[in-house]
């Protein structure tokens, strides 16, 4: 019996999908039968090994450079999906940047690049998505957020207002592009074990952060990137038709009990 191929003849352009939480995207939508636009800015080797991993699985894959924070960037990104795929069916938001530091020594520089990261090329990314979608009859967008975006983290400000911006964008869009059978949504992760977790001072400086997050997470483990990827697929399958404009938190119960309680 051959394998279930929901998403073959689709094409999905993840952006940061070198590694991390976006490269187990790619390969979810690959094994799946997508054809994967893989986005990088600054480390081409992990996007090359992840799109010869898509291709042994079958299926097309494309590597784009680009900044996605710089305009010229993003629209170079869809350009190369335009040229090569002709249109678009999959548009996942994954690419997240940011200074960390305190509220008090936040500077403007890190705010615009959080911000120019983050949020705004899910708007001007959907901006260009939306009509290679309609070409084809309609499409999903996914974004991915965080827990930063409602609740407090170390040193997360800019990240966090970058997040909570990237939610309302999602709602808006959610509306906006209903009628033109475009589904939006927003993912957001808890705590996953990727090694973005090691940019974090919190968890550099403290060797059992990671082993107490697992003892609070009510599933008793902590969140992979391969769960993140399972809801991203969902959320772009015929099942979640009905689903608009929401953030589903991906964080095995982890931010469900009251601390010290």
């Amino acid at each position: 019996m051959q394998p279930e191929m929901p998403f073959e003849n689709k094409i999905a352009l993840i952006t940061g999908s070198g590694r991390g939480i976006g490269k187990a995207i790619a390969l979810h939508f690959a094994r799946l039968g997508a054809a994967i636009v893989i986005n990088f800015f600054r480390n081409r080797i992990p996007a090359e090994k992840t799109a010869a991993e898509i291709e042994a699985l079958g299926c097309r894959s494309l590597v784009v450079k680009a900044n996605i924070g710089d305009i010229d960037g993003l629209n170079h990104l869809f350009d190369e999906t335009e040229r090569v795929f002709g249109g678009l069916d999959i548009f996942v938001h994954n690419a997240a940047s940011g200074f960390n530091r305190p509220a008090l020594e936040q500077r403007p520089k890190g705010w615009d690049w959080s911000m120019n990261i983050n949020a705004r090329p899910l708007l001007f990314g959907a901006q260009r998505a939306a009509p290679l979608m309609q070409a084809r009859g309609g499409g999903q967008i996914v974004a991915i957020t965080s827990p930063g975006s409602q609740r407090v983290l170390p040193d997360y400000v800019s990240v966090g207002a970058s997040k909570a911006a990237l939610e309302t964008v999602t709602r808006y869009l959610a509306v906006e592009l209903a009628p033109h059978h475009i589904v939006v949504n927003a993912v957001s992760p808890g705590v996953v074990l990727t090694d973005a977790l090691q940019h974090f001072d919190a968890i550099r400086s403290d060797e059992h952060l990671v082993e107490r997050a697992t003892t609070l997470t009510p599933a008793g483990r902590l969140v992979t990137p391969e769960d993140v990827a399972g809801v991203v697929a969902f959320l772009c399958s015929p099942a979640a038709e009905m689903i608009r404009g929401q953030v589903i938190t991906v964080d095995g119960g982890y931010t469900l009990p009251v601390p010290g309680v």
